[in-house]
């Protein structure tokens, strides 16, 4: 499968491909980037956000059952294990929910269901990087 085809019926089809994938993303680094309710996760990343919109783009491309470009540039590695030991903590998890919820419902999905779909995996994904303990 190359970067521009996918299985029929997946969730990056009904989603509008990477298009779309690409416009979420972008609002979610656009908001972290300017709101100073995201400030503590914001932190978290480097300067330039350049890098991360393009990689969550490509995982969540191949995560959504689009092209696998992501998974087979970084072998081995999963959402988990790319996130340990930079500190997630429970304030940060709930910073990125709400700036992904944010970003999805400003992007323009057309099937609400599935957007909701995505939001709640993402927010059980989001929320398990936080140690319990937090």
């Amino acid at each position: 499968m190359n970067a521009e085809t996918a299985p029929p019926g997946t969730p990056y089809e009904a989603l509008g491909g990477r298009r779309m994938i690409e416009r979420i993303v972008n609002r979610f680094y656009d908001l972290i980037d300017s709101d100073p309710a995201y400030r503590e996760l914001r932190a978290m990343h480097a300067p330039d956000l350049t890098p991360m919109r393009a990689s969550l783009a490509g995982w969540l491309c191949a995560w959504a059952g689009g092209p696998r470009d992501w998974f087979e540039q970084n072998p081995g590695r999963c959402v988990m294990s790319a996130h340990r030991g930079l500190g997630v903590t429970k304030n940060t998890a709930q910073q990125w929910i709400r700036a992904m919820d944010q970003a999805i419902s400003a992007s323009g999905v057309e099937n609400a269901a599935l957007a909701g779909e995505l939001n709640e995996r993402l927010r059980m994904m989001a929320a398990s990087m936080a140690p319990v303990s937090d």
